[in-house]
């Protein structure tokens, strides 16, 4: 269970800056369909549904939570799982602004929602453009961050396939 303490990361005035530790929740059916996500504010940036853990929420309660706000769906009805893996990457340059003064790296880790089939979902337009169902081979070309592509790889071995 993780619990954000991480000096100068909460509210500093009326400003909250966004915790450098994060959830990819990896929406997938048994047949590997994968949701991937447009990014609003970078159009043509596909993606997994992600997000920042919030005050003192697990990372479960984030993963529920950002499926929750990104999709519509509810992650609780389904199989959702922490694979007990995590990645540690740099933030973009673009997004910096998001963090406080000096947080140049993220934890991001990894979850997988098993759905037992492809649904509809419910875009937040703030967030994201449009979605879509795709094979996960296909997924893994389209995604713009190289921690999507390892999640996408991690979900092809726990299938028995290789990308």
């Amino acid at each position: 269970m993780w619990r954000c303490s991480i000096p100068g990361v909460t509210k500093i005035g009326i400003a909250q800056y966004k915790t450098p530790i994060s959830v990819l929740v990896l929406i997938h059916t048994p047949d590997l369909q994968v949701l991937l996500l447009d990014r609003a504010d970078k159009p043509g940036f596909w993606q997994s549904v992600t997000g920042s853990i919030e005050g003192d929420e697990t990372l479960r309660e984030t993963a529920i939570r950002e499926v929750g706000e990104e999709t519509g769906l509810m992650a609780s009805r389904y199989n959702l799982v922490d694979w007990e893996r995590s990645h540690v990457y740099e933030i973009y340059l673009h997004w910096r602004d998001r963090y406080a003064p000096g947080i140049t790296q993220n934890v991001e880790h990894l979850f997988g929602l098993e759905l037992p089939q492809t649904l509809p979902v419910i875009l937040s337009p703030r967030e994201h453009l449009r979605y879509e169902w795709v094979d996960w081979r296909v997924a893994a070309q389209r995604v713009f961050s190289w921690t999507n592509v390892e999640a996408l790889k991690v979900l092809g071995q726990k299938y028995g396939q290789i990308l």
